[in-house]
């Protein structure tokens, strides 16, 4: 078996998913994602060989957390000025249940003897991907949805998956699945 390029991630409802696509402002360089590619990412991986694969689901499957709500509010991009590359929904700030999971999930990577991406965690769902676009000309959208709220979402599982990168954008694979206790 070859490595795969994992990262463990939240997914949204169908119906949530389905709403956001459905922002989709059709700006020349900005391309939305799909349904199927709208997710929070707990941790990325990179690529991992499947006897560490096999070691990490152990680890993963071991943690134990309740089920919680995450609010969905509020757009923005990454780099917030110049030209920005991510177009994301924000998940409020500061959310216990969501950073303690985090936390498990990149303790269970380093158990498994992988490097996770230790960076500075800021927990956001990626909506669409920019290239040569200004933050000018994103800001009359960002300005008409400055108050866009979805409310609460229930955060009922975690998953491992496995990302194919291809010319139309990631394809995604379920690897495993953690469910709340």
């Amino acid at each position: 078996m070859r490595a795969k390029r994992l990262f463990v991630s939240l997914d949204l409802p169908e119906s949530i998913a389905d709403a956001l696509v459905r922002q989709d402002p059709g700006l020349k360089g900005v391309r939305w994602l799909s349904a199927e590619q709208i997710h929070l990412t707990l941790a990325f991986l990179g690529q991992v060989e499947a006897r560490e694969e096999e070691i990490l689901r152990g680890h993963l499957s071991a943690i134990r957390f309740h089920s919680f709500f995450l609010p969905l509010h509020g757009l923005g991009t990454f780099p917030a000025k110049r030209s920005p590359r991510i177009l994301w929904l924000g998940v409020g700030q500061g959310h216990p249940h969501l950073f303690q999971l985090h936390k498990k999930v990149i303790d269970a990577a380093l158990r498994a003897g992988l490097k996770p991406d230790l960076r500075p965690w800021h927990p956001h769902i990626t909506l669409a991907r920019c290239e040569r676009i200004s933050e000018a000309s994103l800001r009359p959208f960002l300005r008409e949805h400055e108050a866009f709220d979805l409310g609460m979402v229930p955060i009922t599982a975690f998953a491992l998956k496995s990302s194919l990168l291809t010319p139309a954008g990631s394809v995604y694979t379920n690897e495993a699945v953690v469910v709340a206790s």
